[in-house]
């Protein structure tokens, strides 16, 4: 399985890139996951419901599974820093893995960055920014406007690394 990252401030675009590019991905037969990192608690489940309460009675795992999907809760007890390659090998077999966040990781990334959020570049301090998608040009890595969905897609497959699992 590849691995490639997509980096940027919040507001940037970076959830609109990988929904867009999904498909353009998909239609070269490649089976892609994507795994987003929030810095919000996020809960899937309602206090009350029965799985919830497994997970608050100590299950350190629990899969909530329906007619249209499953999923599954791991609970960070012991740690809350939980390497991106860990979690993309819990991934069943796929080519490619998107890694949305995890903006300071030692991976292979494409900045998103809008002029009108005011952010400053991630790239001149990042060594793994290999390219930027934005609404202004740069010079010093290969660019690409933010709807050249084709171009992007080429570009991080050709730039995702491999990783064992």
């Amino acid at each position: 399985m590849k691995i490639f990252g997509i980096a940027g401030y919040s507001g940037a675009g970076k959830t609109q890139l990988i929904t867009r590019l999904l498909p353009v991905l998909q239609s070269h037969r490649l089976r892609v996951s994507v795994i987003k990192q929030t810095h919000h608690d996020v809960q899937w489940d309602k206090p009350g419901k029965d799985s919830f309460q497994h997970a608050l009675a100590g299950a350190q795992e629990v899969i909530l599974a329906t007619p249209h999907r499953w999923m599954l809760s791991h609970e960070l007890r012991e740690t809350t820093d939980v390497p991106f390659v860990e979690l993309a090998c819990r991934f069943n077999a796929c080519d490619l893995v998107l890694v949305e966040g995890f903006r300071h990781a030692d991976l292979p990334k494409l900045e998103v960055n809008r002029l009108v959020t005011g952010h400053p570049w991630l790239y001149p301090q990042d060594a793994w920014i290999v390219g930027v998608t934005s609404d202004r040009p740069v010079n010093n890595l290969p660019w690409f406007a933010l709807d050249d969905y084709g171009a992007i897609s080429d570009f991080v497959w050709e730039h995702a690394r491999y990783v064992e699992c």
